[in-house]
């Protein structure tokens, strides 16, 4: 069996982004390691959600011990920055937000964590982190580089298949057949949101653990409540929406680690 090292963020990142791969590697007898940046303290909490006196970081802290409890995560490890909040904002600026962070520095402190587990993959972000957030461009910098200190045979970015999103809409619409009570985004996302599909390289079909995911993303009950817009999709729109993960994966090492060949599937 292998192992499989998954770097985010925030807390919350790794239920949207790699809760079915992780959970998949999971079920398979892999070793599943999550590590975050931050421990979210920029977030926005749901109203009335935190105890009085109760700090967001310490709540989100153990939000991400429950996700990783429900997704057959082995081990949690945080990098000991703090959030840099969205791109533009004063945030941003602050000496100790992982922004901020010196890449080579970061990556050494990442690099620590591979050494100790010699994942077969690691996980990260696409270049734009997805959607412009610069923690999550931070991620796909510094995992970059901690990989090529660590020697990770497999970096696989995680992005938004931005074609496949918007043919599942367009699908959608046209069908006539969206759940009654439930609302169809009318906003297209903008150019910079994921990678347009001739840019990805690999997917994980977790189609039969959407039901973790969306476990594991309850466990951020800080961030979403259950009438957020992801827990309150029907069933088959989430399993559409959310059953598949993409990935790019820029060179694939030609003798791959099982865990890797039998969990991405070459996209085309």
């Amino acid at each position: 069996m292998g192992t499989i090292v998954s770097f985010h963020a925030h807390p919350d990142d790794e239920s949207i982004a790699t809760a079915g791969t992780l959970a998949k590697a999971a079920k398979a007898g892999h070793r599943v390691v999550v590590v975050f940046a931050t421990r979210g303290e920029l977030g926005e909490p749901v109203p009335g959600v935190l105890a009085d006196g109760e700090q967001l970081s310490v709540r989100r802290s153990q939000e991400c011990l429950d996700s990783a409890k429900v997704l057959g995560a082995a081990r949690v490890e945080w990098l000991g920055y703090t959030d840099s909040g969205m791109m533009g904002e004063p945030s941003n600026e602050a000496g100790y937000c992982f922004w901020q962070a010196s890449v080579e520095h970061a990556a050494k402190r990442l690099a620590v964590i591979l050494d100790e587990e010699e994942p077969d993959v690691l996980t990260t972000y696409d270049d734009n982190g997805a959607y412009g957030h610069p923690d999550h461009i931070q991620v796909h910098r510094v995992g970059k580089r901690a990989a090529e200190l660590s020697a990770v045979p497999v970096v696989a970015q995680q992005t938004i298949n931005r074609d496949w999103m918007l043919r599942g809409m367009q699908g959608l619409r046209d069908s006539g057949e969206t759940p009654e009570g439930w609302d169809m985004p009318e906003n297209v996302p903008p150019p910079t949101f994921g990678k347009p599909e001739a840019e990805i390289t690999h997917r994980v079909e977790a189609v039969d653990f959407t039901e973790q995911k969306r476990a594991s993303m309850r466990c951020h009950a800080s961030q979403m409540g259950p009438d957020h817009f992801m827990l309150a999709m029907p069933d088959p729109i989430f399993a559409l929406g959310f059953g598949t993960e993409f990935y790019i994966v820029s060179d694939p090492p030609s003798m791959a680690p099982e865990l890797f060949t039998d969990l991405f599937l070459p996209l085309r």
